[in-house]
């Protein structure tokens, strides 16, 4: 049995990383529409059977650059969004020591010791300058 299931994936695309995320989006549909109930938990429910199609329709399908492509869309903005995040969490542990400040013209973080008074900060990366209250 194991070596028909190896025989009917090969050329197939299988499980990804999207498809994994989209397992983890459509069980927490599916425990929000149970919880929910009534004519809002139906739709959810519906929609739950829609996105289990979509996932089988990835996992089946032979168009293999087309499913790299998603994949490759989702991991970008996942990557995008996990810096976002990871730059958050360092300005929230470093806010005591530093304060922080955007750079109007190329939106650069820039960081800066606190306690110095009104200071003049210059970008790193296009060079401009600006003043700002540390």
């Amino acid at each position: 049995m194991r070596e028909k299931l190896t025989r009917f994936m090969v050329g197939r695309n299988g499980n990804d990383q999207l498809n994994l995320f989209l397992y983890a989006v459509d069980a927490v549909l599916l425990i929000a529409a149970t919880l929910i109930g009534g004519q809002v938990g139906r739709w959810m429910f519906a929609a739950v059977l829609v996105l289990l199609g979509y996932i089988y329709f990835r996992m089946f399908s032979r168009n293999l650059t087309k499913r790299r492509e998603e994949n490759g869309k989702f991991l970008r903005l996942l990557y995008s969004v996990q810096a976002g995040l990871k730059i958050r969490r360092e300005k929230w542990v470093q806010r005591k020591d530093y304060k922080f400040f955007t750079c109007p013209s190329c939106k650069t973080t820039l960081r800066v010791p606190r306690g110095n008074g009104k200071i003049k900060i210059v970008c790193r990366k296009c060079g401009n300058s600006f003043t700002g209250k540390s």
